[in-house]
């Protein structure tokens, strides 16, 4: 049976703590490296579930650590991941992306569709996928043949143009027989380029389309795995069978969940947010409103201290911006578009943000940083936009996969060689949020079938759930290198 709840003080303050940082204040934290020192690409990590997650309650502080688990096999080449040796070194199953000496574009592709392959079968793509990178690899060598066939036609015409100039100057003028031929090989030659032009214009347009639909290859750290079930436990904090004895819970005592918490105290309005909003819409009011604020300023705090500038951006944004954090082309269908006879961007379709770690990103896009001025923090805290297509039938109950909810994002922007140290620096930043708030948390690192399609290496912090006895994510902490 239910305890009334007005009757422990300390448990209401506890889980409505909960409610309202997993509602307000979820991290996604993505650590975006360049791929120089002086240019910046951004691509922010894919949509993420919303992070809205139940109720949970202080405990004490233990930390228990996970040794991490890598496995390095070797194996004998198959036709898709041959290569020059005749064997090949795998890690976690699929060949170490550090052979790979840049970032991931056409030529790399092409020069190294082995490693690709391997990446895209540890990740459990679709065989759609796998065939798009065969194609681009086979269309890059076509595009290599009209290149080199465009600029023998470009040379062709530029001799046969620069010996109709002499032949005119010879000739005073007067246009020859001889004069005539050699202009009619230059036009010949400039109509043949130009065709060829046009010819690489739609191979590369087809390689650009089938690049955007490809995902993030690997860190070798991420552990092989089909699904959630395969992620690994890196760490956990809280002690979570001292609950109980420590808020003073009775034998009979049930945890409540937060819509239940909220509608106790009564700030929670679903049927009025419904009414006019729709489906999957939720107000909150007076002290459960006045949490939700209060929890998000206190990470914005915490976040500023660590030196993460404070931006408001804007939450309309372009289709080139989600494109630059690979929002689009993929998952269009959870985006929230604006009507073109309403708003465009310059131009272009808009979009509510799914979250801030689209502006944010996009502050710098197409613009050149001094490596001295890296690394860049921000963070933001505004309401998203999910149209959630994909969640049909899932758990759905109170905040979890609402339409609109608040979010505290935190990003860095820095260099290549020191992506993986700030990654781990803004998971700590989170960790310590959690802490202070003496909410039980376990670190987990998600496995190449789980991780999202811009990471190559992603924590999640999952908080418990006293309410049905679970972790449940409500950070997820990105690292998408340079892609």
């Amino acid at each position: 049976m239910h305890q009334p709840l007005q009757s422990n003080s300390k448990l209401v303050a506890a889980t409505m703590m909960l409610f309202s940082a997993s509602r307000a204040c979820a991290f996604t934290i993505r650590s975006a490296s360049l791929a120089s020192t002086t240019a910046v690409t951004t691509r922010p990590s894919p949509l993420l579930h919303n992070a809205l997650r139940s109720p949970s309650a202080i405990g004490r502080a233990s930390f228990l650590s996970m040794a991490e688990s890598t496995t390095t096999t070797t194996t004998e080449p198959t036709e898709d991941t041959a290569s020059s040796t005749p064997t090949t070194q795998l890690i976690n199953q699929r060949i170490s992306r550090s052979t790979l000496p840049s970032s991931l574009d056409a030529r790399s592709l092409s020069d190294n569709l082995p490693l690709v392959l391997s990446h895209l079968t540890s990740r459990r793509a679709s065989s759609e996928a796998l065939d798009s990178a065969r194609q681009i690899s086979q269309l890059n060598t076509s595009r290599v043949a009209l290149i080199q066939k465009r600029d023998e036609a470009l040379q062709m015409r530029n001799e046969c143009s620069g010996k109709v100039g002499k032949m005119m100057g010879v000739s005073k003028g007067e246009e020859t027989e001889e004069i005539i031929e050699m202009k009619a090989k230059a036009s010949e030659a400039g109509e043949e380029a130009s065709k060829v032009e046009g010819e690489l214009s739609e191979i590369e347009s087809t390689m650009n389309r089938l690049l955007a639909s490809l995902p993030n290859l690997l860190d070798d750290v991420v552990p092989d795995g089909e699904n959630d079930g395969d992620n690994e436990l890196v760490s956990q904090w809280g002690d979570v069978e001292s609950l109980p004895k420590e808020l003073g819970w009775t034998d009979d005592f049930e945890p409540l969940w937060h819509d239940d918490v909220a509608t106790n105290l009564g700030g929670w309005h679903s049927e009025a947010a419904v009414g006019m909003s729709g489906a999957r819409f939720v107000s909150l009011t007076g002290s459960v409103a006045r949490l939700e604020r209060a929890i998000s300023s206190y990470f914005l705090d915490r976040a500023s201290e660590k030196g993460y500038t404070e931006v408001s951006p804007p939450l309309v944004v372009s289709r080139s911006a989600l494109e630059g954090t690979s929002q689009l082309p993929k998952f269009e269908e959870d985006l929230f578009k604006i009507v073109p006879e309403s708003h465009t961007c310059n131009g272009q379709d808009a979009f509510l943000i799914p979250t801030a770690e689209v502006p944010l990103t996009n502050m710098h896009a197409n613009q050149i940083l001094e490596e001295s001025d890296l690394p860049i923090s921000y963070c933001a805290m505004t309401p998203c936009f999910r149209a959630e297509a994909g969640s049909y039938g899932r758990d759905t109950r109170g905040l979890i996969r609402t339409h609109q909810f608040y979010k505290v994002e935190l990003v860095k922007i820095t260099t290549a060689e020191t992506s993986a140290d700030e990654h781990e620096k803004l998971t700590r930043h989170a960790e310590e949020c959690l802490e202070e708030l003496k909410i039980p948390f376990r670190k987990m690192r998600l496995c190449s079938g789980d991780v999202g399609f811009s990471a190559q290496h992603c924590y999640d912090l999952e908080a418990w759930l006293p309410s049905t006895g679970e972790y449940r994510e409500i950070s997820s902490c990105s690292n998408t290198g340079d892609f």
